[in-house]
């Protein structure tokens, strides 16, 4: 495993394992359903539900990686990194530096 001393170490590596367009487009996806249940969670106030969220962006970045880049999503190895990771792609694809 190598082990990343800073997230702007790690940050490129992160990209390197999202190369495939389906694939990060999967983690966009995933990522905004997940902002979208937690506006939903918030506004019915059935918090029971936030158990679920996790569920819902994993599972798109997960059939991302494993049926289109054909590789083992950094969160096994990295999951602090990779969650700021994912967070920072969907800005920089909302934003335009990352195409998606």
């Amino acid at each position: 495993m190598t082990r990343f001393h800073s997230f702007k170490e790690f940050y490129p590596f992160y990209l390197s394992q999202h190369a495939d367009l389906t694939c990060r487009r999967l983690h966009v996806l995933g990522s905004l359903l997940v902002l979208v249940a937690l506006v939903a969670v918030v506004v019915s106030g059935q918090w029971v539900f936030l158990l679920g969220v996790p569920f819902i962006g994993y599972t798109f970045a997960w059939v991302g990686h494993f049926v289109f880049e054909k590789n083992k999503p950094a969160t096994f190895s990295h999951p602090v990194y990779s969650f700021m990771g994912d967070w920072v792609m969907l800005y920089q694809v909302l934003t335009g530096k990352v195409q998606w």
